[in-house]
């Protein structure tokens, strides 16, 4: 069965019991988490959330970019958030390349010219979770009251660490 069939087919049995609705448009729990896009997390699962409890922004890397900050902002002002959770992980993808790297295999294999793109590559996954805190923190579209903490899933374990 193909994987369009597999998702379609599961999303099915999901839609056939959904009792969930009714529930309001701002998460209930008034929290949002960014994270990284990895398969191997499940940010449900793993930080105890129901449907409509959080919102989840994911990434490439789990950074606050601009576009994870324009969230973290309609989050906040439009949907009443009260603060964010940034969440790296060990043995992330992001550790792995350079912009260098990426924008060589995009120009042999697909002949695309991406020298104008950052692909937000880092060397440290804790370092990386504390420049997305700070990011937040000295956004000047989110209130000094808006909360933030950082932290790093280990993949091995299902284990988040906080970071200071």
């Amino acid at each position: 069965m193909a994987v369009r069939d597999q998702i379609l087919a599961a999303n099915s049995k999901y839609a056939s019991g959904f009792t969930k609705g009714q529930l309001p448009m701002p998460p209930g729990r008034r929290f949002a988490v960014v994270t990284c896009m990895d398969a191997r997390i499940d940010p449900a699962k793993s930080l105890g959330l129901e449907e409509g409890d959080a919102h989840v922004i994911r990434n490439a890397g789990g950074l606050v970019s601009d576009d994870a900050l324009r969230s973290l902002v309609i989050s906040h002002w439009l949907l009443g958030t009260q603060e964010a959770f940034v969440i790296g992980h060990t043995d992330c993808g992001m550790l792995t390349f350079t912009n260098d790297d990426l924008r060589g295999k995009l120009a042999a294999e697909a002949r695309a010219d991406a020298s104008g793109i950052d692909f937000l590559p880092f060397p440290d996954v804790k370092e990386s979770v504390v420049q997305s805190v700070k990011r937040v923190r000295a956004s000047r579209l989110l209130p000094d009251s808006f909360g933030v903490a950082g932290f790093v899933y280990d993949v091995r374990t299902g284990r988040l660490l906080e970071v200071a």
